[in-house]
């Protein structure tokens, strides 16, 4: 075999969310802080490209890749890479990097509880994962702080007239609708038709409603579509089916980490949640994360949460990516049969 690229992955997943990681075979990308680096592989493309279009990767998945943290606290940096976007923050992702940095020996274990540090380029994160058998059994990520933006706004979206949603940020940006209100259920045999309603209300939202993070300015769109389920009431406090549309046009199969933190500072901007309650977010396909608000902040003088998200995450396997140096798709494809709207 001969190969002019070689990159190393382990494949893992996250409550159903593919999240691989990239552990060898690519150098650090220039840039004096996460963020910066991870601008550098959103604008250069290359390895998104790589690693993301067919015939290695897809519209299913999220791949991670591993640097040296800029900040001395942290033990691992990650730059994460999604379908669409090269976000601040995600929680199924954060799971995954956890759970491959343990299971895979790249960090030491302790069990019953391992404490780790890891960066992202939206700040730091704090990670508690519950060790048993040399496995990381369940991994409890301290998330991003996150707030409520927009709260019951009128948006116009073709196809459907004027609905009611709310704009959160839980470590990304999204626009959140009322499931039952669009005649869902929250049932698998609904994801074709979850994703291409949230690409129509994401694409509305940002033209109509917008999104500033106020400490980044870079970050200036809406990402994601939650499809909010009926809230039950629970000893601790709530639980609820959640679907998130990604962009091109997929449905999360985990319940969403970023999510479950918008959904909560939502909550806590309503007055319904307080510190200490729990949030049991159930997916698609009936995995599950749980939120806890445990502490407040404020961003840029709004009010936040500080919320910690806990699920489970799964190795696969292990992965040589090579590129034959006649292959004349070096930097892959996209065919909208299954990347909707943006193949060739």
């Amino acid at each position: 075999m001969r190969s002019s690229q070689t990159i190393h992955v382990i494949s893992c997943h996250a409550e159903g969310e593919v999240g691989d990681v990239i552990v060898g075979g690519v150098a650090p990308p220039p840039g004096e802080t996460l963020w910066e680096q991870s601008r550098f592989i959103d604008r250069d493309g290359a390895l998104r490209n790589f690693v993301l279009n067919e015939p290695r990767g897809g519209v299913f998945r999220h791949v991670n890749l591993l640097v040296p943290p800029k900040h001395p606290d942290a033990q691992m940096g990650f730059i994460i890479m999604e379908p669409e976007d090269t976000p601040p923050m995600s929680g199924s992702n954060s799971i995954c990097v956890a759970t491959v940095l343990l299971d895979g020996g790249i960090l030491p274990m302790t069990e019953p509880e391992t404490h780790l540090v890891l960066e992202a380029p939206g700040g730091l994160i704090r990670v508690r994962a519950e060790c048993r058998d040399g496995k990381a059994q369940r991994i409890h990520v301290r998330n991003l702080p996150s707030f409520a933006c927009a709260l019951d706004a009128a948006l116009e979206v073709e196809g459907l007239g004027t609905i009611r949603v709310d704009t959160a940020f839980g470590g990304d940006s999204f626009v959140v609708v009322d499931a039952a209100a669009l005649g869902f259920d929250i049932a698998a045999g609904e994801a074709a038709d979850i994703a291409r309603t949230g690409s129509r209300i994401i694409a509305a939202a940002n033209a109509q409603l917008g999104f500033d993070h106020p400490n980044n300015p870079d970050w200036r769109h809406i990402s994601f579509c939650l499809f909010a389920g009926p809230l039950q009431e629970t000893p601790d406090g709530f639980e609820a089916a959640s679907a998130v549309a990604i962009q091109p046009g997929k449905v999360d199969r985990s319940p969403t980490g970023t999510a479950v933190s918008a959904r909560m500072a939502l909550l806590a901007a309503r007055g319904r949640m307080t510190e200490g309650q729990c949030f049991h977010a159930r997916s698609i396909i009936g995995s599950r994360f749980t939120g806890r608000i445990v502490g407040h902040a404020t961003v840029g003088g709004r009010p936040a949460i500080v919320p910690e998200i806990s699920g489970r995450a799964w190795i696969t396997g292990t992965h040589q990516h090579m590129l034959d140096p006649d292959d004349p798709w070096p930097g892959g494809y996209r065919v909208n049969d299954t990347w909707p709207d943006r193949g060739i």
